[in-house]
């Protein structure tokens, strides 16, 4: 799991709890390191980052070997993401990079500004879908315009790839909404179009035993296909399978990888993942997960995979991503204390006796420094990642949690406070924000992670919540990992441990930014008359949304109108912290006995629609804010200086001057798939 839904927060602290193009890319000079500036350049809904990667120069020549072949390999996948994300989305992006590179008309007027608007949008999201609503975008030129794009540059876009630009076909990347189809209204590409929900339930019914203790992820590294007459086939995303061409060259860099291991256990780990990407063998998935899981030496750590299944309406198919990270020693050390307490938040939880772990394993946190990142952590990227995702794994042999520190500095100082004032409903609360705010963002991705993902279990003989709650599985254990955070913010053992400066204050902050985020705020991302639809929006509105309703009663959280705008007062904490363990406790037994009848009517009833007037009255508030709502990230290139004989003599760090000079390198440099798989 990763908080990916945090990516906004620190640029927008205030928000979440948790300018003209100027052909920037024939702008060629670099950014040096002693002027470096965060902040690159915005459009649409998104603004573009940089982060610097620190210690990275004290790294031993091995060292940087391994980081900079891991990030070769994570590359290589790139073309399977947008493959993964839609059928066309390689042709389709390939189109217009093309235009791009050779249209030698009017690049002044505004349809052609739209034009590079809209290729920006498409490289930050891995295709024609919104990274976060799943909307398909709506180019802002015209199909004549296009066309003449298409004619002057000799680039050939026919068919569905070409229609689907204007049309209302494909509208949904991801749709969890039962009434429209999980699968026939998603555009994603984990099934043939033709496949249905409940095709994909009888597919694995006969394959999936509920009493296996040790069940593999069914699903994971496949597309789920209908042949001619009928029948299902997985199509294994492996060497010799499908996605082969981008696979084979990740086996590659990771057998190199292998050769400057840092240590016995992380090559071991290393030769699993590279035999698992040869074979597709998904028990080969699970055993190199025990080794990564159990190699905590050395200084260098990597992510990938087909991993998270949010993109997938059934939740069996993984994402392609891959992250490359270089551990933070002194962060590590000072949050190592949750991982080493585990068990106690387990024992003092709010969870019903039978629902809580006797033994909780090997929860490993470190903070790191990211390096390099690709295919679904990139450019929108997570700050925070739990894994691996296999419960009777983490369960039996740990798991590893990471905060990305570098990450989480960028968006500090890409930060403000304009919405945090508007929002906020008096001086105290941005006193207290500004305060303690960044702190109590801090703890809660590391409580989500550590503690919160690693809680509770399932009763026996019930099954995965991907089979159990479905559609519903991934805003279930958001919402449960959030919860445990929050119950636990404003505990004096945070400060007992050393790790929490102010019990009170800590969760003052972190239960204001929730309450405000998720009644309010994260709305800004969403059009005016849209139902939430993304499984981490849907969390947060869902845990905001009934510790309203549950504590109107008592007056815990109070709806007030000040000057004709809305703010929501928490006027009893210790009262809403009881409020959110109750919902910790339904929810785990949710997941625990796998009732899906209990799990679907609370996300559906709190976490879904959206109060309209409400949603206008934000939208008008957050207009006269300049700042994007979204933001992601350009790599730091990592270069190899060879020799004479070929060999790495060092790898450099150069930070590229602009977001489209890195996608049109990457094009260049990493295309490895046909454009229709």
């Amino acid at each position: 799991m990763k908080i990916k839904y945090f990516l906004p927060v620190l640029l927008m602290a205030s928000l979440l709890f948790s300018c003209a193009d100027k052909k920037k890319e024939e702008n060629t000079k670099k950014v040096a390191s002693t002027e470096f500036k965060t902040e690159v350049e915005q459009f649409a809904d998104i603004k573009i980052l940089r982060y610097q990667i620190p210690g990275f120069e004290n790294l031993t020549l091995n060292q940087k070997k391994l980081v900079y072949y891991l990030s070769q390999a994570g590359m290589e996948g790139r073309d399977m993401m947008y493959d993964q994300n839609y059928r066309y989305n390689l042709k389709i992006r390939r189109a217009l990079e093309n235009i791009y590179q050779n249209y030698a008309g009017d690049k002044t007027v505004e349809d052609w500004k739209n034009f590079e608007i809209y290729l920006k949008r498409v490289w930050f999201s891995n295709g024609i879908h919104h990274h976060y609503s799943n909307d398909k975008f709506k180019p802002e030129f015209s199909a004549a315009y296009f066309d003449t794009l298409l004619k002057e540059t000799k680039t050939n876009l026919t068919g569905e790839a070409y229609e689907v630009i204007f049309n209302d076909k494909d509208a949904k990347k991801v749709n969890l909404d039962e009434s429209k189809g999980l699968l026939e209204g998603s555009a994603i590409n984990f099934y043939s179009p033709d496949v249905t929900a409940a095709d994909v339930d009888k597919f694995y019914a006969s394959k999936i035993d509920k009493n296996d203790k040790t069940p593999i992820e069914y699903g994971l590294n496949s597309k789920l296909v209908k042949n001619v007459d009928g029948s299902l086939e997985e199509k294994v995303w492996k060497v010799g399978g499908m996605y082969s061409a981008s696979i084979e060259k990740i086996v590659g860099w990771l057998e190199k990888a292998v050769e400057v291991a840092e240590n016995a256990k992380q090559a071991e780990a290393l030769k699993l993942l590279i035999e698992y990407y040869k074979t597709g063998d998904l028990k080969t998935w699970d055993s190199y997960n025990i080794a990564w899981a159990t190699s905590t030496d050395g200084d260098i750590d990597y992510i990938n995979g087909f991993i998270e299944v949010y993109n997938d309406p059934k939740a069996f198919r993984g994402s392609y991503e891959s992250t490359v990270q270089i551990k933070d020693f002194d962060m590590s050390k000072k949050m190592a204390v949750l991982a080493e307490n585990a068990q106690w938040f387990e024992d003092n939880s709010t969870l019903q006796e039978s629902h809580k772990k006797k033994d909780v394993v090997g929860v490993s946190y470190k903070t790191v420094n990211v390096a390099s990142e690709s295919g679904d952590s990139s450019p929108s990227t997570p700050i925070g990642i739990n894994l691996p995702n296999n419960n009777w794994i983490r369960e039996q042999h740990g798991s590893k949690s990471v905060s990305l520190g570098n990450i989480i500095e960028a968006y500090n100082n890409a930060g403000g406070t304009d919405r945090l004032k508007e929002f906020a409903f008096d001086e105290a609360e941005v006193e207290n924000e500004i305060k303690y705010g960044q702190d109590a963002d801090k703890l809660h991705t590391a409580l989500h992670e550590v503690i919160g993902h690693a809680s509770g279990q399932i009763n026996d003989g019930i099954g995965q919540p991907k089979e159990t709650l479905k559609n519903y599985s991934s805003t279930l254990e958001e919402a449960r990992a959030d919860l445990v955070g929050l119950y636990y913010l404003p505990d004096e053992k945070l400060v007992e441990m050393n790790i929490s400066p102010n019990a009170q204050g800590i969760g003052k902050a972190a239960f204001d930014s929730y309450i405000r985020n998720g009644l309010m705020t994260q709305l800004i991302r969403l059009n005016l008359g849209d139902d939430i639809e993304e499984a981490h929006m849907r969390n947060r509105q869902l845990v905001a949304a009934w510790a309203f309703e549950k504590g109107k009663k008592d007056n815990v959280i109070e709806k007030v109108v000040k000057d004709n705008k809305t703010y929501f007062v928490i006027r009893d904490y210790a009262k809403l912290r009881v409020l959110f363990g109750e919902l910790l406790s339904e929810i785990q037994r949710i997941k625990s006995e796998g009732d899906f009848k209990a799990g679907k009517a609370l996300v559906e009833t709190y976490g879904v629609k959206v109060d309209q007037a409400l949603h206008k009255e934000v939208l008008e508030r957050n207009s006269k804010f300049k700042s994007a709502p979204y933001s992601g990230f350009v790599n730091p290139v990592l270069t190899a200086e060879l020799d004479a004989e070929g060999n790495i003599m060092d790898v450099k760090v150069v930070q590229p001057a602009s977001f489209t000079e890195q996608m049109l390198d990457y094009a260049k440099r990493y295309t490895t798939l046909p454009d229709v798989n």
